[in-house]
């Protein structure tokens, strides 16, 4: 039972221009039941309506193209059919009376050439992740050095991202996340320890950040600012991240993604995914002092930590993601003290029977 109704986190909130019914966020998490050619399925459609208590669903991290794929059975936003599979989860999602963004998403160098026709996976440098390695569909493989990308092939993958944003606008999407976090390609272009480059995209912040920020210029011509959100990870390990220069570098972006007018701002301050230890893990309190728009924090927070964030002003809205894997009804636990029940980890992706652990939570029962 929580101590208290989280009377700030259950209020209504004015996106802009989207009316959210509350300050909750379903958190994008790859769940991995997409189909082998990446397109939605009923089941994804019956998932997500479960969770609409939530003002807004974030949809599980989606590629952008093929070169981007580095997941077994994630989602994708680059071919007729993924779009057409994409329509009906939105309108499952409206019917319940929720509001719902697509996440864009490139691996980067988190994927595997298995994933890519035998082609090595595309990176702003040569640097491989140190790590356990990647889950393919023939099993863990050891990570591979990828390809530094060629500038000149960088404006074809921002063209990737106007495309994406063309079909998510088609299938009905209220508006896109532009994922540049935890390890995979914008946030390696944004680190030091992943962009060694010495062309326009890379040594300083300035130009760490031009790859997002052309990305930026390009899809606002698809869906306005103010239904466009970015999400950065400035504390996160995940993918073999951290890098010295962090608190500069995520200050930086944060200013600068400020003048576009975004939707919303999607720091991972938390340190549930780990943390680098490369100094004082930053706090939504200093992203607030240089950006002015709506900021969501995520990472670990349950419910009586997401309150504190709305009720201190640090937050205007928190993401919730494992806490929503076995618990639909999340939105009325929260107003109600009900308890809260728990997922086991090996079914929190695409097994033999795709909806064991996915959409076969029950509601509270008192």
């Amino acid at each position: 039972m929580t101590a208290s109704v989280p009377e700030r986190l259950l209020e209504p909130l004015n996106l802009h221009d989207l009316a959210l019914k509350n300050r909750v966020a379903l958190a994008p998490m790859t769940r991995a039941r997409a189909g082998e050619d990446r397109v939605p399925t009923e089941v994804m459609a019956k998932y997500y309506a479960q969770r609409s208590g939530a003002g807004l669903i974030i949809t599980e991290a989606t590629t952008v193209s093929a070169q981007g794929n580095g997941w077994v059975k994630s989602p994708g936003i680059y071919e007729d059919a993924h779009e057409e599979g994409w329509r009906p989860v939105v309108e499952a999602i409206h019917a319940a009376g929720s509001r719902v963004f697509l996440q864009f998403w490139h691996c980067g160098r988190a994927a595997h050439s298995s994933f890519l026709g035998g082609d090595l996976p595309v990176a702003p440098s040569a640097i491989a992740i140190n790590g356990e390695g990647v889950h393919t569909a023939d099993g863990k493989k050891p990570h591979e050095t990828p390809r530094a990308l060629d500038e000149s092939e960088i404006p074809g993958i921002v063209q990737d991202y106007v495309q994406a944003a063309q079909r998510a606008k088609r299938a009905g999407f209220d508006g896109i996340e532009i994922h540049s976090a935890n390890g995979y390609l914008l946030d390696e272009f944004l680190q030091s320890k992943t962009n060694h480059r010495t062309d326009g995209y890379g040594g300083s912040p300035q130009n760490r950040f031009r790859f997002l920020r052309e990305i930026l210029e390009a899809v606002t011509k698809v869906f306005p600012a103010n239904r466009i959100g970015v999400r950065l990870s400035p504390n996160g390990v995940f993918n073999d991240m951290g890098s010295p220069d962090y608190r500069e570098t995520f200050l930086y972006a944060a200013k600068e993604l400020n003048a576009f007018g975004l939707a919303y701002l999607h720091v991972m301050d938390g340190l549930g995914f780990g943390f680098h230890e490369l100094g004082e893990p930053m706090k939504l309190s200093e992203f607030r002092e240089v950006f002015d728009g709506p900021l969501m924090g995520n990472c670990g927070y349950d419910v009586d930590a997401a309150e504190a964030a709305i009720q201190s002003g640090d937050a205007d809205m928190i993401a919730i993601g494992r806490p929503y894997i076995a618990n639909p009804d999340l939105i009325e636990r929260y107003r109600n003290g009900w308890p809260l029940a728990d997922s086991d980890p090996s079914q929190w992706y695409s097994g033999e029977h795709v909806e064991e652990g996915y959409t076969d939570f029950p509601v509270y029962s008192a």
